[in-house]
């Protein structure tokens, strides 16, 4: 059975960032096993003129520079039409988006091919709102641009298609999976004696008791969450 491959379309004024980003560790080797695809596709190419202008100050006035809605109507289709699947998604990296979490990255992973509008400035033209399937921030702060955002969304999306982990059932086990924070991991050695003090695993996990240390790995799972996050705990 052919695997399937998670296409992403990276839509951005700096491709190198994007292209920089897939070539190493397990992104590079998901791109060399065809299981990942990650494309940049340069918005400054779709400019207007001889200069390539792809921004223009906001009509009615105000700060900074609004991005124009032809430039990145023009770059969408491209985008679009590079891999023909009725299975795409066109998202844009705005901060007034909805917030990007765990479940939005499982729903996203569905897809053959998702389109990643990153922009800059201050923002775009209302009218490519007619050619975007839905709006994402991964945050309640304001970035330079939607590249990282982009990036951020990417990672954790293509952490749900199988075969780019090593082991499909990493992606399980981790926090937001089940609703609560990860529990806590340890590892060697035994004991840590660090400015005179040691630190010991706890013994449930040199027990081999399968049972005991997935109830102990519950119980510090919740009491995590109720400290870090309690927003998430119902």
């Amino acid at each position: 059975m052919k695997k399937k491959q998670l296409k992403i379309s990276v839509i951005t004024l700096f491709p190198e960032f994007i292209k920089s980003y897939s070539q190493f560790g397990i992104v590079a080797r998901a791109v060399a096993n065809r299981i990942l695809r990650i494309v940049e596709i340069d918005l400054r190419t779709f400019g207007v003129g001889s200069r390539q202008t792809v921004d223009h100050p906001p009509y009615g006035g105000g700060v900074g520079m609004v991005l124009r809605a032809d430039v990145v109507i023009k770059a969408i289709k491209r985008a679009k039409n590079k891999f023909r699947t009725a299975k795409t998604r066109v998202i844009l990296m705005t901060p007034r988006g909805k917030q990007f979490n765990q479940k939005t990255a499982i729903r996203l992973s569905k897809y053959d091919h998702l389109v990643l509008v990153s922009g800059r400035y201050e923002g775009f033209d209302e009218r490519v709102s007619k050619y975007i399937n839905e709006e994402l921030s991964v945050g309640d702060y304001v970035l330079m641009g939607g590249e990282l955002p982009a990036l951020v969304i990417s990672e954790a999306v293509m952490r749900h298609v199988p075969g780019i982990l090593g082991k499909d059932e990493s992606a399980h086990n981790e926090s937001f999976s089940d609703g609560l924070l990860e529990h806590p991991q340890y590892t060697k050695p035994e004991v840590l004696e660090i400015d005179g003090t040691k630190s010991r695993v706890p013994k449930v996990l040199l027990s081999g008791h399968h049972a005991k240390i997935e109830e102990w790995r519950r119980e510090q799972a919740l009491k995590k969450t109720k400290k870090n996050r309690p927003d998430l705990i119902k």
